[in-house]
């Protein structure tokens, strides 16, 4: 069976999906990065390659996320590409119509305009840590609530109370300062979701028009009470994708499979499941040829070093002693 693979390496998670030559899911993974993203990618080659038949031949490789250079020197890549751009492929994919996507993860926010089916205008936000899924993990943690249950319990609320939610900072001591107050758990949750989803607006999507059909995904579309507070925010019905959790990874694998297919007799790159029990590592050191002092990181697969960034001229990055 031809297939097509796509992995998203982010600062919470690296996800996995793998699709078929119609572009179907077949298995996908959600791994927590846990601050150590080589290990991480080649867990789920391992997860994959211990799950998936020995007639499942891999035709192309995406790989999208901060991690996305990294994971592409570990894996041998055919196509690399930004999370914008794999995220609108994979709405596209599930909602063809999609005009808004919503998208918030562990560490930050984004937001993307679509028009006829392409990219109009985006914007990100990496700044504050209000309303990611980080903050509302050590939210629940503190308030000794599975974040499984942080969305059910919001939504019971006849009557949530209000919560500063500009920063993540204010809006934690606010509602410890409700909790001494007496209001019950649900009505601080739906109003920290309330407060999350004015804060969203007001700053990722600032200036942006909002049409529908507008898709939720990102780990934090689990959550029941933000996808509620966003319907009431904008009037309008919020949709969550089935694979809401992994559409970096499934943009990444579609985007793949589109390449590869553009040009039939192009092999992939692709090293094999076997990639993931080489040795890897990553070193980096200061340049001091001029002013800048870039942060050079070299990658080195089995002590053969095998790509290098960092630079802002290209010194280094574009001269790898392989």
């Amino acid at each position: 069976m031809e297939c097509y693979l796509g992995i998203d390496v982010g600062s919470v998670s690296t996800n996995f999906a793998l699709i078929d030559k119609h572009g179907k899911m077949l298995k996908k993974l959600y791994l927590r990065t846990a601050g150590r993203p080589i290990e991480a990618i080649k867990s789920g080659l391992k997860i994959l390659k211990e799950d998936l038949k020995d007639d499942i031949k891999i035709k192309g490789v995406g790989t999208t996320g901060s991690g996305r250079k990294l994971a592409s020197v570990i894996v041998g890549a055919d196509v690399v590409k930004n999370e914008i751009t794999a995220h609108a492929v994979a709405s596209i994919s599930e909602i063809p119509t999609v005009q808004t996507i919503l998208e918030i993860g562990g560490q930050d926010s984004k937001i993307i305009i679509l028009r006829d089916g392409i990219v109009v205008d985006f914007a990100m936000n990496t700044v504050c840590a209000a309303g990611t899924g980080s903050f509302l993990d050590r939210q629940a943690q503190r308030l000794g609530i599975p974040i499984e249950l942080f969305g059910e319990i919001a939504i019971r609320s006849k009557n949530p109370t209000r919560i500063a939610g500009r920063c993540a900072v204010f809006a934690e001591s606010d509602m410890i300062h409700k909790q001494q107050l007496g209001y019950k758990v649900e009505d601080i949750l739906k109003g920290l979701c309330q407060a999350l989803v004015r804060n969203y607006l007001a700053n990722v999507a600032k200036g942006k028009e909002i049409k529908p059909p507008v898709v939720f995904q990102g780990g934090v579309a689990a959550n029941s009470g933000i996808k509620r507070a966003f319907e009431e925010e904008l009037g309008m019905e919020i949709i969550v994708p089935e694979h809401f959790d992994v559409m970096g990874a499934l943009g990444a694998a579609l985007l793949a499979k589109k390449a590869m297919s553009q040009n039939k007799q192009k092999q992939t790159n692709f090293y094999g499941f076997e990639a993931a029990f080489k040795e890897h590592r990553a070193e980096s050191f200061e340049c001091n040829g001029c002013p800048n002092l870039c942060e050079i990181v070299q990658i080195y697969v089995d002590n053969k070093l095998m790509a290098r960034w960092g630079d802002r001229c290209g010194r280094w990055s574009e001269n790898v002693a392989v």
